[in-house]
């Protein structure tokens, strides 16, 4: 089967219980909503395909649980990403300090080349809001990050915050996708000038192609 994308990268999203990272993600991967809150046990993941600039991205997007229990689980995972999301809830404002606890651990772990942006959630609980957007916004240009203000809910700004961290790590790692596209190019030309080449096929050849 054709593969049917040119790169993966791997996302973590981090923030504690209850910020709605989940529903972000479910939003975002399967266009659902559910209101109910169900904490993550671990981790969870779920996939989906973006076109960013003529390339087929896929990207694996982990769901981390908050709470301080698993902690040592979701460390294991923050060497091998290459965006984070951080979220707090703007309703909340204990989640909202908390953030510096989060880009701590990922400075400690993460590698040099992480992207990362800062999301606060829940926009659709206006009301009841304890962080401004003023709060958001210097937090996030302490820490070098873009921001965004979402709601899962209202399926505000969703769309755009993934997009945005998967168009920094893609930016990031511009040459070294260029390089793996560039060769896969230069395979594919050679695979369809071999099949147009007159002669049999060896035995061990074609396994081989079966085998790619």
């Amino acid at each position: 089967m054709a593969k049917q994308y040119d790169v993966l990268f791997r996302l973590l999203m981090f923030g504690d219980s209850g910020v709605g990272k989940t529903s972000m993600l479910r939003r975002f991967t399967e266009s659902e909503f559910e209101s109910s809150h169900i904490s993550t046990i671990g981790v969870d993941f779920k996939m989906k395909t973006l076109e960013i600039d003529g390339v087929q991205v896929r990207v694996q997007i982990w769901d981390t649980a908050g709470q301080e229990r698993y902690q040592t689980i979701t460390k294991q995972y923050y060497r091998r990403a290459q965006g984070i999301i951080f979220v707090y809830d703007i309703t909340n404002a204990s989640s909202f300090q908390r953030i510096s606890k989060w880009v701590g651990d990922v400075d400690e772990f993460s590698p040099h080349r992480v992207q990362r942006i800062l999301v606060g959630n829940k926009t659709d609980e206006k009301p009841n809001r304890q962080v401004s957007q003023e709060q958001g916004k210097t937090l996030a240009k302490s820490y070098g990050m873009d921001f965004f203000e979402t709601s899962a809910s209202a399926n505000t700004n969703i769309t755009e915050s993934f997009t945005r961290v998967t168009e920094l790590v893609l930016q990031a790692h511009k040459s070294d996708i260029d390089n793996l596209i560039g060769s896969l190019d230069e395979y594919l030309d050679r695979v369809a000038l071999e099949e147009e080449s007159p002669g049999p096929q060896s035995e061990s050849s074609a396994q081989r192609t079966c085998a790619c």
